[in-house]
């Protein structure tokens, strides 16, 4: 038998995530043995949660990550050829901004982290998994969001959107009290929606009003802009390349490219952050983690954190 190690196998795993190769029958705790090791591919929490998968989605309940739709939404990559002019002071915007502060997203997959190690590394923020649907939170939220803020890393929370299965006001209150609630202290962006995966059955416009419906909840409840993650090719497939959000919604955008910039929807004017790949290293964090830049300097980032 071949051998694996941990990393390989959650490699792997997110693969066949990625590009739906799960069914509602496949079990949800994997355990591969290399030599004597074994590795539990998932939690016991998760795989309760997961005994079916929501309406209208492909991946089971528990088992969404920022990146985990993204393979195969970039099937049908349409590629952005608009230049920016540098040439007229009026047409320079934050897209002309240096990629800046460096970051990760995380869940449960990365196990135990040492947010110490990953603040020394050079990592100045951080998304982190809070929930899912209206009945799922990561199980190491908590334990990530905390240690993360006394490493002094600025982090988020962000929701794993299952529009198929519920309303985007009901995800959204969910979402706020489960720890995707602000506050200006220096450390928390605001709360992320996590679009990708598949359309769930909805139509562009259900989807759109979906969309609407998630922000401006979680704007009455936080007095915060939700931060919004997708891609290109799922943003013109499942929203027909609504501009509606453009000027609410901070863009983070997934692109995995060793490109200068990246690929944005038509509907956006840029992005303000950028998931640039899915298979980095930083210490602290135990195999692959996605790595992420900011638009723009530190104190800029800091005034996203503040809302100033």
């Amino acid at each position: 038998m071949p051998m694996f190690s941990t990393h390989a196998a959650t490699t792997a795993r997110r693969r066949l995530l990625a590009v739906g190769a799960l069914t509602v029958g496949f079990a949800l705790t994997a355990t591969i043995t290399a030599g004597a090791a074994t590795a539990s591919a998932t939690s016991a929490a998760s795989t309760s949660a997961s005994s079916a998968l929501p309406k209208g989605s492909t991946i089971p309940l528990g088992d969404g990550y920022m990146g985990v739709g993204y393979v195969q939404d970039a099937k049908n990559f349409k590629p952005d050829t608009r230049q920016l002019d540098l040439t007229s002071a009026a047409t320079i915007t934050p897209l002309a901004a240096a990629w800046g502060p460096l970051g990760i997203d995380v869940s449960h997959y990365q196990g135990s982290i040492n947010w110490s190690s990953v603040k020394s590394a050079g990592i100045s923020f951080a998304y982190i998994k809070a929930t899912e649907g209206t009945t799922y939170t990561d199980p190491d939220f908590s334990a990530n969001y905390l240690n993360a803020y006394n490493a002094k890393v600025i982090r988020g929370a962000y929701h794993f959107a299952q529009p198929g299965s519920s309303s985007g006001a009901a995800q959204a209150t969910y979402f706020a009290a489960h720890g995707g609630a602000w506050s200006a202290d220096n450390l928390t962006l605001p709360g992320m929606l996590d679009l990708e995966g598949g359309c769930y059955g909805l139509s562009t416009s259900a989807m759109d009003s979906w969309i609407l419906s998630f922000y401006n909840t979680y704007k009455s409840k936080t007095g915060r802009d939700v931060v919004i993650y997708t891609s290109p090719s799922w943003w013109d497939t499942c929203t027909a390349d609504w501009s509606g959000m453009t000027a609410k919604s901070p863009l983070f955008i997934a692109d995995w490219t060793t490109a200068a910039s990246p690929t944005i929807p038509a509907a956006f004017s840029y992005a303000t952050l950028w998931q640039y790949s899915d298979s980095g290293s930083v210490s602290g964090v135990s195999g692959a983690v996605d790595r992420d830049k900011f638009n723009g300097t530190a104190a800029r980032l800091l005034a996203l954190a503040n809302n100033t």
